[in-house]
């Protein structure tokens, strides 16, 4: 069996090195802090999931999520958001989704981020 292949896109450097460390026994981690320059991995690599923070500047991840829904290319791709906007409370009264996309809280067990990347690429 391959090993799923996520994108995880976030404009904090820290974030995406524990997430790089945490997920890396389990899955293929290709990182950006540039939501430009990820979009354009994703047509390149297409990626068997993006997880994406909301909250970042120049390019938020409602924009990400967008743009990645306009190309043929990149529509397909599973998007989870993972943000620090929501308590993981908030996101079990949301049933799961956050601005309208499976979501994760930062604040969230590493076992509940990995149970929803799993959930979502079987989805």
């Amino acid at each position: 069996m391959t090993t799923p292949r996520l994108l995880v896109i976030d404009d904090d450097d820290m974030v995406l090195t524990y997430l790089s460390r945490t997920l890396s026994h389990r899955y293929t981690i290709m990182t950006r802090q540039d939501p430009k320059a990820a979009i354009e991995l994703a047509a390149v690599e297409l990626p068997d999931l993006i997880l994406c923070d909301i909250d970042m500047p120049d390019m938020d991840g409602g924009a990400v999520c967008a743009a990645l829904a306009e190309n043929p290319v990149t529509a397909r791709i599973p998007f989870v958001y993972l943000t620090a906007m929501v308590s993981p409370s908030e996101v079990v009264e949301l049933q799961g989704f956050v601005g309208g996309r499976p979501g994760v809280a930062k604040r969230a067990s590493m076992q509940e981020l990995i149970a929803t990347i799993d959930s979502q690429l079987k989805a």
